[in-house]
This record gives structure tokens, sequence and C-alpha cells, in this order.
């Protein structure tokens, strides 16, 4: 009996990391529930073409979304296409500037919202000038709000100046 029992623990060892290895199952469309495909819509030209692990990231919030605000679907609703066509690094780069403004004092939030909205109110051509143009360094001229992803980082001081002989302070 215990050999038995240490037989089927060392199998169970053994299949774990098979079992790890396992790839994601990649549902096509047509795999996909009716409710799925409602809520998913906005993705079925590109779902094909998704890779196994956002088809379940997708399916994920698919599910979750009965259970959110109306205000809250249409966001998402919105928002879905655009995130899909986005690269990895472009996503990653997305949530870490998300990161960065959800750490920033609410002032600074304010500004930032300020800054979107005067975006926002851009016409489409002085949009893809501005997004044409590399990262600005600073704070945008007066009237000119700064383009998505080109929020400055905040000033910091200039290290203090040691005179000769002196030692830097302790941290």
């Amino acid at each position: 009996m215990i050999r038995a029992a240490a037989f089927a623990a060392a199998i169970a060892l053994v299949a774990l990391p098979a079992a790890a290895q396992l790839p994601l199952p990649s549902p096509r469309w047509t795999d996909l529930s009716p409710q799925e495909r409602q809520v998913l819509a906005p993705l079925a030209p590109e779902w094909n073409r998704l890779d196994a692990e956002r088809k379940q990231k997708w399916r994920a919030i698919a599910q979750r979304y009965p259970r959110i605000e109306p205000d809250e679907q249409q966001r998402v609703q919105q928002q879905m296409r655009p995130w899909a066509q986005l690269t990895p690094q472009e996503r990653a780069a997305a949530r870490e500037k998300y990161k960065s403004i959800k750490d920033l004092p609410p002032e600074k939030k304010d500004e930032v919202r300020q800054r979107w909205d005067e975006y926002q109110k851009l016409p489409p051509e002085k949009k893809r000038e501005l997004a044409a143009q590399p990262p600005a360094q600073g704070t945008p001229a007066p009237g000119q709000p700064a383009a998505p992803g080109r929020i400055p980082a905040p000033a910091m001081k200039p290290p203090p100046q040691l005179q000769p002989g002196e030692t830097p302070p302790a941290r």
C-alpha cells in the first residue's frame, strides 16, 4: 500500500511540470458563447489573430461584464478594439504610464486630466502633428496641451555641489 502511494506521488510529481507546460486553449470566435460574442463584438475582426493568453484575458472580462456598472460597460466597449490592436510593448508602456499617473498627488492628477481634456478637444490634424513629435522635455508652452504619452516627468532638484574635501551626506 505504501509503495503504491509513493508510486502515485512520484507519478504526480513527474506529471506536474508536463501539465504546467500545456498550452492555454485558444478558442475560435465561433467557440465563444453568444454572450461572450456580444460583449467582445468589437474584437471580432481580430479575434482569430489574438494569442491564447489575450483571448483568455478578454474572456475573463466578458465573464465580469454583466456585473459592472453600465457606464463602465460603455467605457470597456469603447476601449476594447484600440487596446487589442496595441502591440505587447505598447500595452506595457500604457500600463506603466497608468501606474505613474495613478501614483501622482491629487493636484497633479487634476493637471493631467485637464491637459488630457484639452488634448481631446484638438482637431485630428493637430493630434497627428503632436503624435509625430519626439517626446517633450518639460512642460508644453501655454495653450499647448501635451499629447497622450507625453506627460513630463516631475522636475527634480539637482544634487548639491560638494566643496573639495566634503563628503556627501548619508541617505
